[in-house]
């Protein structure tokens, strides 16, 4: 993995984050996945409501099993060798009520992971969120509210080699990691 195109001074945590999907056999110590969740809890959130809510699981748990389950056929090869995972929720409502919908919600719930994800990088462990699940399925397994939402499954592990992984996953794996230039991002400046 190789990173190309950064053109200003980023911090090593966020800019060696990345989602891999050669996970090695180490497993996650109980303490790391708890501090790891816990970065997550100091992202800014609107009213301070922090919506996010988690479930987490090691491998080799059944509620690892039922995560693994609820995932779309592209992403269980890579992702069953996965050390953790970690099922993010997003509670809709406010909680002075339980009925207003919190507009913030879903965005508060991806600072959530952004900062999981960047505390993870910054302790040598990768992450994989990942879109590609069966969310009726998670709220059925986990018997979840209709207020609470599941967003992503985020895989943890330490890295491996790419060599071991099957096609198409390999070549993705060793692409390089592009972004789009900072002057297609900004749309307006002064």
């Amino acid at each position: 993995m190789s990173v190309s195109n950064s053109e200003t001074a980023i911090i090593s945590a966020i800019k060696n984050r990345w989602s891999g999907r050669s996970f090695s056999e180490q497993a996650i110590a109980k303490n790391d996945l708890l501090t790891i969740i816990e970065a997550g809890t100091w992202a800014f959130s609107a009213m301070n409501e922090q919506p996010w809510q988690v479930i987490a699981a090691h491998k080799g748990t059944e509620t690892y099993d039922k995560i693994l389950s609820t995932l779309m056929p592209g992403n269980t090869p890579w992702a069953q060798h996965a050390a953790a995972f970690i099922l993010t929720i997003t509670r809709t409502t406010l909680s002075k009520d339980d009925t207003t919908l919190n507009g913030s919600a879903e965005h508060d719930l991806g600072a959530f992971n952004a900062t999981m994800s960047i505390q993870a990088s910054a302790m040598g462990i990768i992450t994989h969120p990942m879109g590609g699940f069966d969310r009726a399925k998670a709220k059925e397994i986990f018997n979840l509210t209709d207020t609470q939402k599941p967003m992503a499954v985020i895989a943890l592990g330490y890295l491996d080699s790419a060599e071991k992984l099957p096609e198409p996953y390999k070549t993705r794996e060793l692409s390089p990691r592009v972004r789009k230039p900072i002057n297609e991002i900004i749309i307006g400046h002064e």
